[in-house]
């Protein structure tokens, strides 16, 4: 149970910050701006894998959980439970903001800008390369070491500063679903989970094909 309260924990830290930030943005008349929404995403990332990433793993991200249980790296056994902690904490920290920003109308949602097909593209290929990373600076299902936290942060942080305006850079179905639910948006609500999805397991043939056998054979929790 340790590890699925550290999963709840973090990825309600990580919603509750990163479109918390969106929302105060929006609500204060853009004092954070793109630059700081993006920084916030990193930092709490980052952060939040320094304190629960040797408990958990600090996956924070249904995507990640599912690409490491299909690489062989994790217990499937365990990943229903994961999903469900994440997802948990994510509506958890939507509902937290939307108790206390009433007027917010979106609550940080992800929105593609220019198109569905667009920003599928996007968030499968920003994904991948998120996962990539991810597999790289990771041991098991851990991350290897104080610089995994930097290293996933600093390419989290990249992805919303460049991409954010056009997709949102979700990268995370939880991170989208979630403002979305509460808010009652539920356009699009398909498009983040799939396409984050798909980019994650797109990850493990393109890990294989670098890393090789070192990629996906160890099976550690």
């Amino acid at each position: 149970m340790n590890k699925i309260l550290a999963e709840f924990l973090g990825t309600f830290i990580l919603v509750f910050a990163g479109t918390g930030a969106m929302v105060i943005d929006q609500l204060s008349g853009g004092t954070i701006g793109h630059i700081g929404i993006a920084l916030t995403f990193g930092l709490v990332v980052m952060a939040m894998i320094h304190t629960f990433g040797d408990v958990s793993g600090a996956h924070l991200n249904p995507a990640v959980s599912i690409a490491f249980a299909v690489a062989g790296r994790f217990p499937k056994k365990e990943l229903m439970g994961y999903v469900i902690a994440q997802l948990s904490g994510a509506l958890t920290a939507s509902a937290t903001l939307k108790f206390l920003f009433p007027s917010a109308n979106n609550l940080g949602m992800t929105l593609p800008r220019d198109g569905i097909m667009q920003s599928f593209v996007l968030e499968t290929i920003l994904t991948a390369i998120l996962m990539l990373c991810i597999f790289s600076v990771s041991s098991g299902s851990k991350d290897k070491g104080i610089t995994a936290g930097i290293t996933i942060g600093g390419v989290i942080a990249l992805m919303a500063l460049f991409a954010g305006p056009i997709s949102g850079a979700s990268m995370n179905p939880a991170r989208s679903l979630a403002p979305a639910i509460m808010s009652g948006n539920i356009h699009h609500l398909w498009l983040y989970p799939v396409a984050t999805i798909v980019g994650a397991l797109l990850a493990i043939p393109l890990c294989r094909a670098t890393r090789g056998t070192q990629c996906c054979s160890e099976n550690q929790v």
